[in-house]
């Protein structure tokens, strides 16, 4: 059995004035290319992420290079097709839906001479009335405010969502061609990565029976990735499925309708941690107020309910091996992300903190720096001086 490695000790020199230069010239290099650097960052994860699958490829005894061209046509494909998918469904069930508002602010009864929102608002009152609430009276103003929602042309906004939403899928297309340049990058990286891990192991052996540097970091960001989209089926699905059971019992006026564009937007939006339950719950209950006041009650506690079950059933149970990193670091690691590139910094956040902790664990056991205090003999000999007699002493 080979003998361990010894560690590497970085003197107390450097650790006063060399790594804080280190880090500083470190800093000003990454602001100064930042753009450049989050593409690498997210290559690099894209690599580790695609590499297993490569190396499972292989086993067939193909080629790396033919193997890293098939992973990543079908990984090409699968996203294409999903974002093509999602998309479509996304602007489909959104005009549909508006022309919805639209018609429940503006279309008139032949008999009653009223909008559905009228006849809701009458509904509202009554309800209130027949439930000893007859002090609050919703009726006049609710009718004042369906007016005034007339008369601003409710159409006139719905079809600005529409075009907002076009527009974000024209963009979505035009993403993808920007994407072939990240793409590029991560295939020469996957296609050195095997060169790169020699290159690790030779100068920081493995220790007997553990994994590699770059293993490691694969299988901290596939347990991530793995886990993370659990959670987003899980809450897409239940949001669903929460929804349409709401449309089919009544409660949610067409519920049953838009089901799958909110379930999918829930599982969607799940991938941004912390605010994502919460971006998720806003078009459910936007929708459910205006179509009628009382759904959004019903939506809120559906909600509710799935916000209490993820935080204490599913992401404990799903994400509590993945990640292992202590909140305040994830949340300090989601705003410095967000402050330093937006939203897709926050994104990419996560997962390289997850392939960073396996790094961290690796070259902990590696490299340790030279303690400040140490016990033994002192560094420089000091010669003590005698001590004086006792006077007593003196005078015999």
């Amino acid at each position: 059995m080979p003998a361990r490695a010894a560690k590497i000790e970085v003197p107390r020199w450097i650790q006063l004035v060399g790594l804080p230069i280190l880090l500083l010239l470190l800093w000003v290099v990454a602001s100064a290319v930042r753009h450049v650097v989050f593409l690498f960052l997210v290559a690099f994860l894209l690599a580790l992420l695609l590499s297993p699958l490569v190396r499972t490829v292989q086993r067939v005894r193909l080629p790396r290079g033919f193997a890293v061209a098939l992973v990543y046509f079908v990984f090409a494909v699968v996203l294409i097709a999903a974002i093509g998918a999602l998309g479509t469904v996304l602007v489909s069930e959104t005009k549909t839906a508006a022309k919805r508002v639209d018609s429940y602010f503006t279309d008139v009864n032949g008999q009653t001479h009223e909008v559905d929102a009228d006849r809701d608002v009458d509904r509202l009152q009554e309800w209130l009335n027949t439930h000893s609430l007859r002090t609050i009276h919703v009726q006049k103003r609710g009718h004042q405010l369906v007016r005034d929602i007339r008369k601003h042309d409710v159409g006139k906004y719905t079809n600005k969502v529409v075009n907002f939403l076009e527009g974000a899928a024209i963009s979505i297309g035009k993403l993808l061609f920007s994407l072939v340049v990240l793409i590029v990058v991560s295939v020469y990286m996957l296609l050195d990565l095997p060169r790169l891990a020699r290159t690790f192991d030779k100068r920081f052996p493995p220790h007997p029976g553990s994994a590699s540097l770059l293993v490691r970091m694969e299988h901290s960001l596939v347990s991530y990735v793995k886990g993370q989209a659990l959670v987003s089926l899980i809450i897409g699905t239940s949001a669903g499925v929460g929804i349409w059971v709401l449309g089919a019992i009544g409660a949610l006026p067409g519920g049953e309708k838009y089901a799958l564009v909110f379930g999918a937007w829930v599982a969607i939006t799940e991938l941004i941690p912390y605010l994502g339950p919460w971006l998720g719950a806003i078009p459910p209950f936007i929708y459910a107020f205006v179509v009628h006041p009382l759904s959004a009650l019903w939506v809120f506690l559906l909600f509710l309910g799935i916000h209490q079950i993820e935080g204490h059933v599913v992401v404990p149970n799903v994400m509590g091996s993945a990640l292992r990193l202590h909140p305040l670091l994830v949340i300090f690691g989601l705003l410095a992300g967000g402050e330093i590139y937006g939203l897709p910094g926050a994104l990419i956040a996560l997962p390289l903190l997850a392939a960073g902790r396996a790094a961290w664990e690796f070259f902990g056991e590696r490299v340790e720096l030279e303690p400040w205090e140490k016990s033994g003999a002192l560094p420089v000999e000091v010669e003590l001086e005698e001590a004086p007699p006792p006077p007593a002493a003196a005078q015999r």
